[in-house]
C-alpha cells in the first residue's frame, strides 16, 4: 500500500439538501454533541447509543431489554447517533456505556483510547455496503474512477471498502479526491453530480438505488465477487462495543443485553416484512426498500472469534499503513472475553 493521501475536498453544505435531511443530519448531530455533554451514569444504569438502522433499533423499539434487566435493577437511556465515528467519541469519552458501529471506527477509537471493549460481532454482509456510480455514468470498474470525485463517511465502515476497492484495481489510495460527507450531504451531492461516485451502507445504499437507480460498482464482496482469498474484500461486520470502565464491573447487565440481543435477532430473521414495517417511521425509509437492504443484513449476534480479531486486524493494518492511523494497534488487545468464556448466541437464544 502506499502511503501518499488523497486530495480531500471540502464540499460545502448543499443548498438543495431537502429540510427534512437538514434536520435529520442537523438533529443526529446534536445528539452526539449532546451526549458527550450528558452527566455521568446513575448506578444501576446502562446509557446505550444506536444509528437509526439495525438489532439495536428494535430492541429499543420493543421495549424487551428494559424489561430483561428488571431483575438486575438496571434501567436504560438510548441516544440516537447519526454514525458510528461520533457514537465511538462519546464512548470513549464516558458519555454513553454500550453501542454498535461498524469496521472502522473501533480501529480509531481503539488507537485513541486502551478503554475500548469488542464486546461481540454480527457475521459478516459484504453486500450491506457498496460504491455507487449514477445509472447514467461512463464508469463500469473501479479503475475508471482514476482522478474522480467520491463521497463517504470518514473513519466508518465503507472507508475501508474503498481502500480494498482500490488496492484490488491496483490503484494508490492518492488516484481519486475524496468528499468527506454524512449520509445526508452525500446523497445531495449524488443526486446533485457534485460527485462522481459514493461509498455507502445499508439502508442508504438501497435507498439510492431505489430513488436514483444508481448502480452497484463494486461492494465488499470485490470486483470479482470473491475476492484475493475468497472470502471478499470487506466483511463489513457489525460490533458491539462498550469500554472497560463499564465492562468490569457490570459483566452481567452486558451478558443480559447480548441475551435480549440474540433473542430479537433470532425473530428479526425469520420475520423481515414485520421487521421492514416496524423501522421504516424511524428510519424514514420505506418499508419495501428496508427490505432489500434486510436482505444483505446478516444476523447472528457472538463472541468475536479468531477469524473475526484476524479480519479486523487487517482493517487497522490498512490504515496505519496509509498513515490514517496515528499508530499501530493490536485488536485482540480490546476484546471482552464474558463469564464462562462466551456469551448467549443467536441460536442459543431461540
Amino acid at each position: 500500500m502506499t502511503d501518499r493521501l488523497p486530495r480531500t475536498l471540502p464540499l460545502p453544505h448543499p443548498a438543495g439538501l431537502a429540510p427534512n435531511r437538514r434536520l435529520l443530519l442537523s438533529a443526529g448531530l446534536g445528539l452526539a454533541a449532546a451526549a458527550v455533554l450528558r452527566p455521568a451514569r446513575a448506578a444501576g444504569s446502562i446509557r446505550i447509543g444506536y444509528q437509526k438502522y439495525g438489532s439495536l433499533v428494535l430492541l429499543k423499539g420493543r421495549g424487551t431489554l428494559e424489561k430483561a434487566l428488571q431483575p438486575l435493577g438496571t434501567t436504560v437511556s438510548w441516544s440516537e447517533f447519526p454514525s458510528g465515528p461520533p457514537l465511538l467519541e462519546a464512548l470513549n469519552a464516558g458519555a454513553i456505556d454500550f453501542g454498535s458501529a461498524g469496521e472502522a471506527p473501533p480501529i480509531f477509537a481503539q488507537a485513541a483510547s486502551p478503554e475500548l471493549r469488542y464486546v461481540a460481532a454480527e457475521p459478516p454482509a459484504p453486500r450491506g455496503e457498496a460504491i455507487l456510480v449514477p445509472k447514467d455514468s461512463p464508469v463500469t470498474r473501479v479503475a475508471d474512477l482514476r482522478g474522480k470525485t467520491i463521497a463517504l463517511n470518514k473513519g466508518s465502515n465503507v472507508h475501508f471498502l474503498l481502500v480494498r476497492a482500490l488496492e484490488q484495481a491496483g490503484m494508490p489510495y492518492d488516484a481519486v479526491k475524496l468528499a468527506f460527507l454524512a449520509p445526508a450531504d452525500a446523497n445531495a451531492a449524488f443526486v446533485r453530480g457534485s460527485v462522481d461516485a459514493w461509498v455507502i451502507w445499508d439502508p442508504f445504499q438501497a435507498a439510492a438505488e431505489r430513488a436514483t437507480g444508481a448502480r452497484v460498482l463494486v461492494d465488499g464482496r470485490g470486483a470479482d465477487g470473491k475476492g484475493p482469498d475468497g472470502t471478499g474484500i470487506a466483511p463489513n461486520r457489525q460490533f458491539y462495543l462498550s469500554r472497560r470502565g463499564f465492562m468490569d464491573p457490570n459483566a452481567e447487565i452486558v451478558s443480559a443485553v447480548l441475551k435480549a440481543l440474540g433473542e430479537i435477532e433470532a425473530w428479526a430473521e425469520g420475520h423481515a416484512e414485520s421487521v421492514a414495517a416496524e423501522l421504516a417511521p424511524s428510519v424514514g425509509i420505506p418499508a419495501p426498500v428496508l427490505s432489500v437492504a434486510l436482505g444483505r443484513l446478516s444476523y447472528g449476534v457472538a463472541p468475536l472469534d479468531a477469524a473475526t480479531i484476524a479480519d479486523q486486524q487487517k482493517v487497522a493494518d490498512a490504515f496505519h499503513d496509509l498513515g490514517l492511523l496515528p499508530k499501530p494497534i493490536r485488536v485482540a488487545d480490546a476484546v471482552w472475553t464474558p463469564p464462562g468464556g462466551k456469551a448467549r448466541t443467536q441460536a442459543e437464544a431461540r
